[in-house]
């Protein structure tokens, strides 16, 4: 239950769905993207031995982000980097989307708790570009 969303031939967003399960670990991302996303089951008494992270210098161009839905329903709107809608997706309780490249958009179909993680630090206005949602008429379910 992992999703690849796919824009023009570019991976823009991997949807982990609440009821993934499997043994061991695994990484749904490139190991060129800046932010990486996994999922890892063990079992009791598993040890991940004690461990820091080496400063390793990294370039970081575009903002990737990583949202955990805690609780209810949203619809996610996937666009292209020219602001073109393209289609929608809904997440439920429990699922986990890391946002790539392209543009989106959110609409919550009921209350919901997020959880966000992203690049810092945040660069105010010059981090994004807002602009129209697609209208309700156009939604493409997928």
């Amino acid at each position: 239950m992992v999703e690849y969303i796919e824009i023009e031939d570019r991976l823009v967003s991997v949807i982990i769905r609440s009821a993934y399960r499997k043994e061991g670990i695994e990484f749904f991302t490139p190991d060129t993207f800046s932010q990486q996303l996994g999922y890892m089951k063990r079992p009791a008494g598993h040890i991940i031995p004690p461990h820091v992270h080496n400063p390793v210098a990294r370039e970081v161009h575009f903002t990737k982000e990583v949202l955990f839905l805690k609780s209810g329903r949203v619809r996610v709107d996937f666009y292209t980097d020219e602001q073109k809608y393209i289609r929608s997706t809904i997440l439920c309780t429990g699922d986990v989307i890391l946002l790539a490249y392209g543009g989106h958009g959110f609409h919550v179909l009921e209350e919901a708790e997020l959880i966000e993680v992203k690049q810092g630090p945040y660069a105010g206005d010059q981090d994004k570009t807002r602009f129209d949602p697609v209208s309700e008429d156009r939604v493409q379910l997928s």
